[in-house]
């Protein structure tokens, strides 16, 4: 009979290929005979030889690699069986244990050892003669196999074979049950002889596998975050224990302050600052300890000549030179070391070091790419997180200079401020004082973080600065700020298509308040900003009733509604950022809490607000704006009804030289007061209509105020030579620093505002 082709076994006698006549023969598909075990495939061969179906014999060809070709020959099964075994224990490419039903070695080929080592196995427990490190795990997997009869795939062991020296290595085992008369499938009847076993050094593939997953594992985490300290230690946590047993990250000091790194090799004396350490054991120094790596280590070799090796530490010959890592090192039993210097387009950043103790396997050289592709991505990660830190201590700053650094004292109302850290929110307060002693409060945020948001933020504030001395009452001057925004948002748009603000819109809210202390009235209007809170001197609390118009920026452009309402002396007006909002609405907010006793200074009040706030990323940057109001103070002001007529002028002169007096304001600022009453009244009783008043107010300044019942505005006009008449508001606005014009429904009031005499002696 001519030889007939089969089948392929691989090395471990496993059919990986399967022909027509082997179909025939032994009456198994292709798909049924892969993957099974070739005595299974015989032994259903002999089981039909009474059909006329079974292989007389088999010859085996080796091909390329550890495959074999099987071919019919015509000779018994039990020569096909010997010489299957004969291949197997003497050519084969695996180790193979034969073992008894007690687990005990019958027979064993290893191709890496000669015959002696091989046969002082023979007739030990198998987990003693493989030196396996966990005996009890080896025997329960075997054991399953050997009760139950199904096939253990491919489980791995750390074993210390004889043959490696005493090193570790990783082993994979398949067992599979040897029955008498019958394959190794479960439920099969017959004697049970042992089990086979395949063993397989896969320690390189694990290895190599470690790897693969230590750096899969620094790719998913690191980069995640922009803190500089969180980046570090999210480094150590992917590597630390999977991949080493300590590791550690040290990061230049100036870049964890946002600075640029220089490029070319780390100068000596430039201090590194440890951001994270991971393992057991006393590390050489703490976690923010900051300090220059000594010359003459492995460490500073790293950091001048940027390349990642692997460092024995079985001798430490720089140990004098760096007493304390020596130290460290040798309390951990680290016997090897692998350094990664952490660098970015030439400029260095850090250094990475990670160790391996005790009997973990040393750091090889294969180690060394995998380590250059870690510090690479975490070099990566740190240099996005020191660009954030960068900009935002830009932002911060800006942001901070922007805001009003002591907000000036006013007669009527006590402010405070608080700012949640997190600069760049683009959150802003300020405090205006106007005509009339009254107080503008103005809470407002910019949609945006950074550079961007601080910039816009400036602009805004700016604009309301310019506007608020207008006397526009609240809803007034918003409209004109929604005007200002769409500008500012047209200017965005008319950026290059490459420019970051070309794609971000300009989107911010405010709310602007005017406090009136002889009204003790409060009117605001809000651009898509919260309604403040309102606490009474009764400590009662409440949002004050407010129609919220639409943002800053948006396209909308309903009209903005103003709301008036009282405001008692000792009251608590409380604005605050819109991440706040739901901290101070509802009756159970720790705001409302913590304004519980609104008598507190203002400061204690600011803090305690700082205190019960959650330290969550929502409120971080947020602003809280606090006002304390009061009444003006009789002593401060005098408020008188003039008659309309022409006496009026003399009886304003007689009346402001009397209270100029009791304030001791004479010489030439009592002299041109008298002056400007003199022109203000003259001019309301010749172009106004009654009643006519005269106010004057002593705060910051000396404010004289006349209203009367017209809403005519008065225009300065230059004089001629010989004309007789208007030079009265020319002669004010040389005499007074500010002077102006603001309307209510019932009249209009003229103001002006001059400088207090410095005291005698200053």
């Amino acid at each position: 009979m001519a030889d007939a082709f089969l089948m392929v076994v691989d090395g471990a006698g496993t059919v990986t290929g399967w022909s027509p006549e082997a179909e025939r023969r032994f009456g198994l598909t292709s798909a049924e005979a892969e993957g099974r075990r070739m005595a299974d495939v015989l032994a259903r061969g002999r089981r039909s030889e009474g059909a006329g179906k079974g292989a007389e014999g088999l010859r085996l060809l080796p091909l390329e690699g550890a495959d074999w070709e099987v071919r019919a020959v015509g000779q018994d099964g039990s020569a096909l069986g010997r010489a299957l075994l004969d291949v197997l224990f003497t050519q084969g490419h695996v180790r193979v244990y034969v073992l008894d039903p007690d687990l005990t070695v019958l027979r064993v080929s290893d191709p890496t050892e000669d015959g002696a080592v091989a046969d002082r196995r023979v007739g030990r427990p198998f987990g003693d003669a493989a030196g396996f490190e966990d005996r009890r795990r080896v025997h329960r997997y075997l054991k399953e196999v050997l009760d139950t009869g199904t096939p253990g795939v491919e489980r791995s062991f750390r074993a210390r074979p004889e043959s490696t020296g005493g090193r570790w290595r990783t082993i994979s085992l398949t067992a599979s049950r040897l029955q008498e008369g019958h394959g190794a499938e479960p439920g099969a009847e017959g004697r049970i002889l042992g089990l086979a076993v395949c063993a397989t050094d896969i320690t390189e593939r694990t290895r190599r596998q470690g790897r693969d997953e230590a750096l899969a594992a620094v790719r998913e985490k690191v980069g995640s975050t922009l803190d500089v300290e969180a980046t570090c230690r999210l480094l150590v946590d992917a590597l630390v224990p999977g991949y080493a047993d300590v590791g550690t990250v040290e990061v230049v000091d100036s870049v964890l302050r946002g600075e640029d790194p220089r490029t070319g090799p780390l100068d000596r004396g430039v201090p590194l600052r440890r951001g994270a350490y991971a393992g057991s054991g006393a590390p050489a120094h703490p976690v923010g300890d900051v300090r220059a790596v000594p010359p003459g280590t492995p460490y500073q070799r790293a950091l001048t000549d940027l390349r990642a090796r692997v460092v024995p530490l079985a001798e430490l010959p720089w140990a004098d030179a760096d007493p304390a890592r020596a130290r460290s090192v040798r309390s951990i039993g680290a016997h090897s070391m692998l350094l990664a210097p952490l660098s970015l387009r030439g400029a260095v950043l850090g250094l990475i070091s990670l160790y391996r103790c005790g009997d973990s396997e040393p750091f090889t050289e294969e180690d060394v790419p995998a380590a250059a592709a870690m510090a690479s991505r975490t070099a990566l990660g740190i240099d996005n997180a020191r660009r954030y830190v960068h900009e935002y201590t830009i932002a911060s700053t800006l942001q901070r200079q922007l805001l009003p650094q002591r907000p000036a004292a006013q007669p009527a109302v006590e402010t405070g401020h608080l700012l949640l850290p997190g600069g760049g929110s683009g959150c802003w307060f300020d405090t205006i004082a106007l005509s009339g002693a009254r107080t503008g409060l103005v809470i407002g945020e910019v949609a945006e973080h950074g550079i961007h948001a601080a910039t816009a933020m400036g602009q805004l504030r700016t604009a309301i600065q310019a506007l608020a001395p207008l006397d526009l009452e609240p809803d007034e001057l918003l409209a004109r700020l929604y005007d200002t925004a769409a500008r500012l948002a047209e200017e965005r748009a008319q950026l290059p298509p490459s420019d970051p603000l070309h794609r971000e819109r300009l989107t911010a809210t405010c709310a602007y308040a005017v406090y009136d202390p002889f009204a003790e009235t409060c009117t605001i209007a809000s651009a898509g900003h919260p309604a403040p809170l309102v606490v009474g001197p009764d400590s009662r609390s409440y949002i004050a009733g407010l129609p919220v118009g639409p943002p800053l920026g948006t396209v909308d452009r309903e009209p903005v509604a103003a709301s008036t309402f009282p405001l008692r002396e000792g009251s608590l007006l409380a604005l605050y950022s819109s991440a706040l909002q739901s901290h101070a609405e509802p009756s159970s907010g720790v705001l409302r809490q913590a304004f519980a006793r609104p008598e507190r200074p203002l400061r204690e009040l600011c803090d305690e607000a700082s205190y019960v706030l959650p330290d969550t990323p929502e409120i971080r940057g947020a602003a809280l704006l606090l006002a304390r109001t009061r009444a003006m103070p009789a002593d401060r002001y005098g408020a008188w009804e003039l008659p309309y007529d022409k006496t009026a002028p003399a009886t304003a002169r007689r009346l402001t030289h009397k209270r100029l007096s009791d304030w001791q304001l004479d010489g030439d600022t009592g002299e041109a007061t008298e002056l400007i009453v003199s022109e203000l009244v003259t001019n309301a009783v010749r172009y106004g209509r009654p009643p006519v008043e005269l106010r004057l107010i002593l705060d910051r300044g000396l404010t004289c105020e006349i209203r009367d019942g017209s809403t005519t505005a008065p225009h300065m006009k230059y004089a001629g030579a010989v004309d007789e008449g208007g030079r009265g508001l020319f002669i004010i606005s040389q005499l007074a620093t500010l002077w102006g014009t603001r309307y209510a429904s019932e009249g209009k009031t003229v103001w002006s505002e001059q400088a207090l005499p410095e005291p005698d002696g200053e």
